[in-house]
């Protein structure tokens, strides 16, 4: 067990497990976005920070096929920062609220420093897509294409540029996918720590093995932040999600399904 899932061990909860906390018919979410852990600010505008902020907090809901209704933002802001970079940070902040009809409700900000950022999102579903339905020999697929976050993640490590439709600073969530085909899909979650990392959070929730159809190379299977989603469902609809995908003009790439063999995550934690 690594130190993230030890600490989250020690609260005992009927409600921790899946991207968001559903009570009811409400989701629950939050992520932190913290400088010179999540980003550096030489590498992304203050309209750029605060987008992703509230875009990879949205990522969450989306993953529970949840309609996001408000946010709470904590935004611990360095003393120097100016007026002008506030306002480009609400900025940010006010264009994600706006695209997906958000209230933002309220927080905090304090003096720190450094920008760290931490969003709570409050969403409503009426059919919540969870991690935890997942059968034997059901199959799993992700959206997009995965690799290029880690790849701009390094580029910018050395000093490099990155292009400003990388993912790495503009993600696209796979939000109308998810509502069109929740029918069809049995589990989901959104790839935030990497391919492989995710897919053993969910084998391991529902006591499941993976039979891989392909070899997966490691740019693409340990590659975080990535906000594609990883799905699960039965082989009998794969045709019919298949049209599906090619219709929207969503990639969808099937790359294993669940087995009675054990799983081994083989990417190093991203969080510790």
């Amino acid at each position: 067990m690594n130190l993230e899932n030890y600490f989250i061990s020690k609260f005992n909860s009927k409600y921790i497990g899946d991207d968001g906390a559903l009570i009811g018919d409400v989701v629950y979410s939050k992520d932190a976005f913290f400088e010179n852990v999540h980003f550096k600010r030489a590498w992304m505008s203050y309209f750029q920070i605060a987008q992703k902020a509230m875009l990879v907090n949205l990522s969450d809901a989306v993953a529970m096929n949840a309609s996001p209704k408000y946010a709470l933002l904590s935004v611990a802001m360095p003393k120097n920062m100016t007026k002008n970079e506030m306002q480009d940070l609400a900025n940010g902040f006010q264009k994600v609220a706006q695209q997906y009809k958000i209230e933002i409700i309220g927080g905090d900000t304090i003096s720190n420093s450094k920008l760290d950022i931490t969003v709570t999102i409050i969403s409503q579903t009426t059919q919540a897509l969870l991690r935890s339905k997942v059968r034997q020999n059901y199959l799993f697929a992700y959206t997009g294409t995965l690799g290029n976050s880690a790849k701009d993640l390094k580029r910018l490590q050395n000093l490099g540029k990155i292009h400003k439709k990388s993912k790495f600073v503009n993600i696209e969530l796979q939000d109308n996918f998810i509502k069109r085909n929740r029918r069809i899909l049995k589990a989901g979650m959104d790839i935030s720590d990497g391919l492989y990392s995710d897919l053993d959070k969910m084998a391991a929730f529902n006591r499941v093995g993976v039979q891989f159809f392909h070899k997966i190379p490691k740019y693409i299977a340990c590659s975080g932040e990535e906000y594609e989603m990883l799905l699960a469902f039965d082989a009998r609809d794969v045709k019919k999600l298949r049209v599906r995908a090619k219709q929207s003009r969503t990639k969808l790439t099937i790359f294993a399904k669940a087995a009675r063999n054990k799983y081994t995550n083989r990417c190093k934690a991203h969080h510790f």
